[in-house]
């Protein structure tokens, strides 16, 4: 993406400016469109989402300014506002008709197991497209993305949804629900574990990879001509990791349980960063761990979030979670900018990994953000 910007002529300070851009119209539509997903349907919603992405990534292989771009990364990102509460509501309602809603982070990490499964694939194919002509993966993008419109024709929307009293579903009403659902008390703590803390301090790990791997390997003695062909043979294996952990979720849940996993999971990852400062090439084996548990913790997060929310207002709810995120990750990335500009990035990982341990630790002895019952 970086090098197909690069050669449209446009400098790191207007990439910065898309990326922020990209961000801004997340964090302002996040809400809005989840409301749109709860009143005129997760399927519609999904509808709008997909074509809107579709559209984009077309016309971003074809742009050649930077205020085109910039108005297609507004379009970009508010396609994924409509994709991203529905996408789960859908899901937990249409399990909910068949009374497995149980299933939800079962059958979730399934599908996203296949998603990563193939995304190794492609990440391997688009490096050659790449070669080629630095237009051709976005035009394939968009291709792909637009098959997602037609399998979404041939879906319903829940029954569980279409029962629910929507029709008069106002915002402030929305809004109401969404306030008493993130006002509970097993979900304000688990807010604040994952949604903010944890989820800002991996998001790192993924804006830094590619600098962090760069340093490693070239200190293996790897020549610096190899260094993008290994990097997308890593994003392979990165996704591959990934949709091997996903694919057992139901299984991880089934053995260890949520608050086991959750419990442990920021002191693992935490140590992990920490760790990797003082042994760099362990930042390898770091990326791909994380990435496997990123996936899997997402499904669960859902899934504990679902069971806590009303089909009613479900699509906002998780759209609200969205948007909390993106809040937080705003002072995680300034920060660890800065500290990478004087220090280095493997020393901003490290710091945010002892940021994640202690502020989990504070949460904790506040109260337990994980209760293994109690359903809305």
């Amino acid at each position: 993406m970086y090098l197909f910007f690069l050669a449209q002529g446009l400098n790191f300070t207007q990439i910065a400016t898309l990326e922020a851009l990209y961000n801004l119209t997340t964090l302002l539509g996040e809400v809005p469109t989840g409301y749109v997903g709860d009143r005129v349907g997760r399927r519609n919603s999904l509808l709008v989402g997909t074509g809107l992405i579709a559209v984009t990534l077309l016309g971003i292989g074809l742009a050649e300014s930077f205020l085109t771009l910039a108005g297609l990364y507004v379009c970009w990102s508010f396609g994924y506002n409509f994709r991203s509460g529905s996408e789960d509501a859908w899901l937990y309602d249409t399990l909910t008709d068949e009374l497995s809603e149980r299933e939800f982070a079962h059958v979730r990490g399934r599908g996203e197991s296949v998603s990563l499964a193939v995304g190794a694939g492609a990440a391997i194919v688009g490096g050659y497209l790449g070669t080629i002509d630095l237009s051709y993966p976005w035009f394939v993008a968009a291709a792909v993305t637009g098959i997602g419109v037609l399998v979404l024709l041939t879906i319903e929307e829940p029954e569980t949804y279409e029962n629910a009293d929507t029709g008069s579903l106002g915002l402030r009403d929305t809004l109401s629900i969404v306030r008493r659902t993130l006002s509970q008390r097993n979900l304000r703590a688990f807010i604040l574990y994952y949604y903010v803390l944890y989820a800002a301090v991996t998001y790192l790990v993924f804006v830094f990879l590619q600098p962090i791997f760069e340093t490693v390997v070239l200190d293996l003695g790897v020549s610096p001509g190899r260094v993008e062909s290994l990097l997308g043979w890593f994003y392979a294996a990165y996704s591959l990791f990934g949709a091997a952990l996903s694919y057992y979720t139901g299984a991880i849940r089934d053995q260890l349980g949520l608050r086991t996993w959750f419990i442990w999971l920021p002191f693992v990852v935490g140590a992990a960063l920490v760790g990797m400062y003082f042994v760099p090439v362990f930042a390898l084996p770091t990326f791909l761990l994380i990435r496997g548990l990123s996936d899997v913790t997402r499904s669960f997060a859902g899934q504990y979030v679902n069971d806590r929310t009303t089909t009613v207002g479900r699509a906002t709810v998780l759209s609200a979670m969205a948007m909390i995120s993106g809040l937080a990750v705003v002072p995680f990335q300034l920060g660890s900018g800065v500290l990478s500009d004087v220090v280095s990035p493997l020393f901003a990982l490290a710091v945010a990994g002892a940021i994640l341990m202690g502020g989990s630790v504070v949460i904790l002895a506040w109260e337990v953000p994980v209760t293994e019952s109690g359903s809305a």
